[in-house]
């Protein structure tokens, strides 16, 4: 293994089966992978910027911020460093002082974050609690009638996760807009494990605002980059303009993403839009996987039944056993799953984890599922 600096190469995707939720779906194509070698000095990308990294024709970021924005069933978008960056844009556009906002009880803590630097409370939604954390339309009813009561006035904003990142559960995005609408506030969908793997239309979903994040979900790797998605309604909000300097979103502080990352989302961007259509291989795989591992026994999901995301969420009693005699305690289990080509599970984890299988061909499923029960079966 060569060095550099003491970095040694990393070779993952090469060599194993990487199964981290967080990188499945950021896995890179051959092509994207050169296009970021040719754009990864510096600010390359301004070599033809006339002032505005948005406008840019080369490389042709403007056309794919049109291209994108249809894609996702919106009328403009913005690039963002990260899902987090565009959520925190929307809620300091949006939110005065003494304003408040609802959120679901799995969002993801950026959201919070984000509310938190703004100054602006949130109100969370119940859950229906272990194992299935489900979120529902009346519980964004219910937060927001009773924050409203709190605060005495509704909400500024609702903040929906589409899949959340720890059980892969999918809300019924449709319906939770249709209620929050139904008070007067408008919805910002976190779908930074859904919009890039599946089918998101903000105008099927009636939703304001969408946030993707580029590196778990659109196949650009590594980097910080994500996409903000708005309707037409709340352009002017959201996109406004510095006086001083007409040409920069103030929002993004002028320019967001300024490296080979809007290089990577472009050159991923055609491979994105095919592998949605094949949304329901990914699906049909989650659920065999589930259905094998249950039916073996020592196992059980968390998480919504049956599942709807590639993202499984299981308990392991099993392994746990296992680890409460093992020499290498919890840490037999990564190491295991190593020695068959297999990465992504924490070490140290038996009571419960989650993986990820997107992506993978039918074999590999197979395979990742018969390496689960084999170990289960070498030592129970």
């Amino acid at each position: 293994m060569s060095l550099v600096c003491g970095i040694g190469e990393r070779m993952v995707e090469e060599l194993y089966l990487n199964i981290n939720p967080l990188q499945t779906g950021g896995r890179t194509p051959a092509d994207t992978r050169k296009a970021i070698f040719s754009w990864v000095d510096g600010y390359a990308v301004c070599d033809a910027c006339k002032g505005s990294l948005r406008t840019t024709d080369k490389p042709p970021i403007r056309q794919f911020i049109e291209d994108v924005s249809a894609f996702l069933g919106m009328d403009n978008a913005l690039l963002t460093n990260g899902a987090r960056e565009a959520k925190e844009t929307v809620i300091h556009s949006l939110a005065s002082r003494d304003d408040w906002m609802v959120a679901d009880g799995n969002a993801h803590y950026s959201t919070l974050v984000a509310a938190e630097r703004n100054g602006v409370p949130v109100i969370r939604t119940e859950t229906s609690g272990h194992p299935t954390f489900e979120i529902t339309p009346a519980m964004f009813d219910e937060a927001i009638e009773r924050g409203t009561k709190e605060h005495g006035r509704p909400p500024v904003l609702a903040v929906v996760t589409h899949v959340d990142g720890n059980y892969g559960n999918v809300v019924d995005a449709k319906s939770i807009a249709s209620v929050c609408h139904d008070h007067g506030v408008p919805v910002l969908l976190n779908a930074a494990y859904s919009a890039g793997r599946m089918p998101v239309s903000g105008r099927e979903l009636g939703v304001d605002f969408i946030a993707c994040s580029a590196h778990k979900s659109w196949a650009i790797g590594g980097g910080n980059a994500g996409l903000l998605a708005v309707n037409e309604e709340y352009r002017d909000r959201i996109i406004r303009f510095s006086k001083e300097y007409p040409v920069k979103p103030i929002e993004i502080l002028g320019c967001s993403t300024r490296g080979s990352e809007v290089v990577a989302l472009i050159s991923s961007f055609p491979h994105v839009k095919e592998r949605v259509k094949h949304w329901e291989r990914e699906v049909a795989h989650a659920r065999s996987v589930v259905s094998r591992l249950l039916d073996a026994g020592g196992f059980s999901l968390l998480g919504m039944s049956p599942k709807e995301h590639d993202i499984i969420a299981i308990e392991t009693p099993a392994y746990d056993e296992i680890a409460s005699h093992h020499k290498k305690r919890g840490y037999f289990l990564a190491k295991e799953l190593k020695s068959r080509g297999i990465v992504g599970i924490k070490p140290g984890r038996t009571k419960h984890f989650k993986f990820s299988t997107f992506g993978f061909t039918d074999e590999q499923v197979d395979y990742i599922v018969e390496s689960f029960l084999e170990i289960k079966d070498k030592y129970m």
